[in-house]
């Protein structure tokens, strides 16, 4: 008697590991660093809170139950004790801007001469505050913007991703990240072990007898982990000729430096004319010279992740949301920048707002897979 044919209903399929719903983990970090430029070109705190929704409302719904999708509530709350650090030091150190609507006189310590343009205490004013406030929040929504992307990219798929010439140092990265939980757990069973034996397993004595074991573990861990790389053919380079090597060598270290010179251009207000060509003749020579590395490093990659068309819709969104925020900026400074002196409510330019809300489009192509019921 032959089997009943099962119905549609009941017909499973195998799939991918690399569904639908994955996408591309640098896609995400361009997005996200995209939105963290956006917040270097303004101080207006509706345009900042506007921001923070945004990567807030993708996270929620495009994050996975991993364990690194917990990473927005760590960078949220460090976002938060950045904000109150900062407005705590405008009100013991005082702050740069004058103001004439005075909250608190605190007491005043004196310091000597040479401390001059320094002071403890003191008159804070309302407009001091109100300064210290729009400069802390541009940065507390530049680390949210960070958290989002590290709540949304896979960290060992982006490891993966990394290109032939940062070879060795993914594989070092992923080592670490290996060995990290496994001496964890080592430092708690050996804890365990020595309070079901009534010995102590805090304190200087402690310590020595739990963190020798361990780390003697860790070592021979080490030992047969380089043995195993080694048998299965890793840090084998190809025959590269020294004039590739040198190009290689000044293309990367070029483009660095111009990363770091374009970046620096963009966050101050000096460099806003610079900034931006160095920064991408610093990319493009950086990328050129890791493609010439990639040489030494031949290899292949298991299910590589594809770059597609969602990927580069992504990513344009956040790049569209940087370069209209950036334009706005140079158009109509004061409805980014609002002023302190006098005090004003911030008013929120449409146009400006109306761009940062293109930066929700991950959330409607790259949902989060639903729960099996």
């Amino acid at each position: 008697m032959s089997a009943p044919t099962p119905r549609p209903h009941q017909q499973h399929t195998r799939t991918h590991p690399h569904t639908r719903t994955t996408l591309h983990p640098g896609a995400w970090w361009l997005w996200s660093l995209s939105l963290g430029t956006a917040a270097t070109r303004t101080t207006n705190p509706l345009l900042l809170a506007l921001l923070i929704a945004t990567s807030a409302y993708v996270v929620a719904a495009c994050r996975r139950p991993t364990p690194w999708s917990r990473s927005y509530g760590a960078f949220a709350k460090l976002a938060l004790a950045v904000l109150l650090i900062r407005l705590a030091f405008a009100v013991v150190l005082g702050s740069p801007v004058p103001g004439a609507h005075v909250v608190v006189t605190l007491p005043e310590v004196p310091l000597p001469d040479w401390a001059q343009g320094i002071r403890l205490g003191g008159k804070v004013t309302a407009e001091g505050l109100l300064f210290a406030f729009y400069d802390a929040l541009k940065l507390a929504t530049l680390l949210i913007c960070v958290g989002a992307a590290n709540a949304l990219a896979n960290p060992s798929r982006l490891l993966k991703s990394l290109p032939g010439a940062l070879y060795e140092m993914g594989v070092a990265v992923v080592v670490a990240l290996t060995f990290a939980p496994h001496l964890i757990a080592d430092v708690q069973r050996l804890r365990a072990a020595r309070r079901l034996r009534g010995r102590p397993d805090r304190g200087i004595r402690g310590l020595l007898h739990v963190g020798l074991p361990a780390l003697e573990g860790a070592l021979e861990r080490s030992v047969s982990l380089a043995a195993a790389m080694d048998a299965r053919g890793y840090g084998r380079t190809a025959e590269v000729p020294a004039r590739v090597r040198r190009t290689t060598a000044a293309l990367t270290l070029g483009g660095l430096l111009g990363v770091c010179a374009g970046t620096y251009g963009l966050l101050t207000a000096e460099g806003g004319t610079y900034g931006m060509p160095v920064l991408l003749a610093g990319v493009a020579a950086a990328l050129a010279g890791l493609r010439l590395g990639g040489r030494r490093t031949p290899r292949t990659r298991y299910r590589p992740d594809p770059w597609d068309l969602r990927a580069w819709l992504v990513t344009a969104s956040g790049a569209t949301v940087a370069a209209l925020l950036a334009l706005a900026a140079s158009l109509d400074p004061e409805a980014l920048h609002p002023g302190v002196i006098p005090l004003v409510a911030p008013t929120l330019p449409l146009w400006p707002a109306a761009a940062i809300l293109l930066g929700l489009l991950p959330a409607f192509l790259v949902p989060a897979p639903k729960e099996p019921s």
